[in-house]
């Protein structure tokens, strides 16, 4: 496994430093997702982070599902996780659950109400917001923070024996509410939720927010870094004091990284549900979505994903990163190592008058021009062929060396074809084209050293394969979807950002198609088997193009 960057960064500083003064004698990770959506690609640079870390330094990175908000969690989202990790190419040592804390955090909630650090307060959510103040204006006490230590006990008790009905109660930690970091002024660190747990079932009917259950897990299962992305850094003054005050000994170390924010891309859970919901994209794997099972299903690979992402680097400092490079790292990747085949996406009919009718010849053509070990393929050759509607023009513009009456190109690894007629329907529309060929230049090259400027990619017609073509552009027209200056972010979306075409054909030799199989189709770009694909349908989705069109 490659390492994040090629050169060190502030994060391996910081462990450097650690493991230099003694304050840890090895290094430990966790990746924790909440399971309440898919994974996205500004999770997968945490994942390479939290993963690369550990196994720069000999460690160990754990997977730990942050699970307690079960009223927006699912056991779908869990092994969903499991699998988007797995594919990226990183293996876990463990898979944990804070859930599986729950009694632990629950202790460490009783000791700071014993220590006077916590009290149940009856302020609704409202009241709480309008206690906290502002930036620029300190909070107020809640009436309730005066509350005795045996009161506390009691009120706590009584709300896990489900004595209370949602939001009549929360305990709060008692820190200061004049703190000028607004995460430092009473937060909410337990909450009453009647609802049954993917884990626990109906254990509990209270569940610990997450930045109180975040720290005490990364301490209890001995993680010694504690990595995240920057919106957490005005949060790591709560996380330590939770750790100091609980007295935990060697209490893990919070680290803050930028995270990847990519222009023409969504990745809020709350949106990219709510595009879900709305049926607006084909699940959370659509091949438009950036959630790593839609990269995937649209035939990212996992290396092109990897390359990304090391590409991007390791920085505390807020960017944009344009999605061309992610798109240039995948056309890399698929450069070098996808099959090479020729497909027809818009047909039009050639027919070679002088060629045999009942003649089929196969044609050997290498499997990638650019990699001799991957060997040969083996099409077939008629009479009629289909080739793009674009590849003929009745009156062509200068500078057009395809087909136009009177004129002769190259079909790939066949033979030269001049155009001497066409058919057209009762409107007008070219409906074939007529050619004749040169027996003599089979392979693509004449004897008598001619040359011609125009070489097209072409398919039989008896013989090719029928398929559906889906070719995918960015889901939304603004570089900044979120920004909803102009309404909801729905409205940015890109009305043509899916265009299906039916009727494609595929040259006959490739064999044994599955899903996930990736190919360059010659001239066209890159494209995927699709998961929707069945024995009667055949369906690629295209990857990407052969150039980049972002601008």
């Amino acid at each position: 496994m490659e390492e994040i960057t090629s050169v060190s960064n502030f994060i391996h500083d910081f462990i450097d430093e650690d493991l230099e003064k003694g304050v840890y004698t090895h290094v430990q990770t966790r990746f924790p997702p909440e399971p309440n959506g898919y994974l996205h690609i500004g999770h997968a640079k945490a994942i390479q982070i939290d993963f690369s870390t550990a196994e720069k330094y000999g460690g160990t990175c754990n997977l730990r599902l942050d699970d307690t908000n079960p009223s927006k969690e699912d056991v779908e989202y869990v092994d969903a996780i499991k699998e988007d990790i797995l594919w990226l190419g990183y293996k876990w040592d463990k898979v944990l659950y804070a859930s599986s804390y729950f009694d632990f955090i629950y202790e460490c909630a009783i000791k700071l109400i014993e220590m006077g650090k916590a009290y149940v307060c009856d302020l609704t959510a409202d009241e709480i917001r309008e206690y906290r103040g502002t930036l620029t204006e300190p909070g107020k006490n809640s009436p309730y923070r005066e509350r005795s230590v045996e009161e506390n006990l009691d009120l706590f008790k009584r709300m896990t024996d489900g004595e209370f009905p949602d939001g009549a109660r929360v305990l709060r930690a008692k820190i200061d509410m004049a703190s000028p970091n607004i995460n430092m002024r009473d937060p909410v660190i337990y909450r009453i939720a009647h609802v049954s747990h993917h884990q626990t079932g109906d254990k509990w009917c209270v569940y610990p927010m997450y930045d109180f259950a975040h720290p005490i897990s990364d301490t209890r299962e001995g993680v010694t870094h504690s990595l995240c992305s920057l919106e957490f850094e005005n949060h790591r003054p709560l996380y330590d004091w939770f750790l100091r005050e609980l007295g935990f000994e060697t209490p893990s170390r919070q680290i803050e990284f930028a995270r990847l924010n990519l222009n023409y891309c969504l990745t809020s859970k709350r949106k990219c549900l709510q595009l879900v919901n709305e049926g607006i994209v084909d699940g959370w794997n659509d091949p438009r979505m950036v959630t790593i099972s839609g990269m995937r299903r649209r035939g990212y690979p996992a290396e092109a994903i990897r390359d990304f992402i090391s590409r991007v680097g390791v920085s505390k400092a807020f960017s944009v990163v344009d999605f061309g490079l992610l798109e240039a790292c995948v056309r890399d990747n698929l450069n070098v190592n996808a099959p090479r085949c020729m497909a027809v996406l818009r047909p039009l009919k050639v027919i070679i008058d002088n060629y045999p009718e009942d003649l089929v010849e196969e044609i050997e053509l290498p499997v990638n021009q650019d990699r001799p070990e991957m060997g040969t393929r083996v099409i077939r050759f008629s009479k009629e062929i289909f080739v793009e509607k674009e590849d003929f023009m009745i009156e062509p513009p200068k500078k057009y060396f395809r087909l136009f009456p009177g004129n002769e190109v190259r079909l790939r690894g066949a033979y030269f074809v001049k155009c001497v007629g066409y058919d057209t329907d009762e409107n007008g529309e070219v409906t074939a084209v007529h050619c004749t060929y040169d027996p003599e230049s089979k392979g693509g090259n004449s004897p008598d050293g001619r040359k011609v400027k125009g070489t097209l990619h072409w398919v039989s017609a008896r013989n090719s394969i029928p398929f559906e073509a889906r070719l995918y552009d960015r889901l939304f027209v603004n570089p900044n979807p979120s920004d909803e200056s102009a309404g909801s972010f729905k409205d940015n979306l890109n009305p043509d950002s899916l265009t299906i075409l039916s009727g494609c054909r595929l040259e006959d030799g490739v064999k044994d198609l599955k899903a996930g199989d990736t190919f360059q189709f010659m001239r066209q770009g890159y494209f995927c088997v699709d998961t929707t694909t069945t024995e009667d349908k055949l369906v690629f989705n295209r990857t990407v193009a052969l150039n980049s069109s972002w601008k």
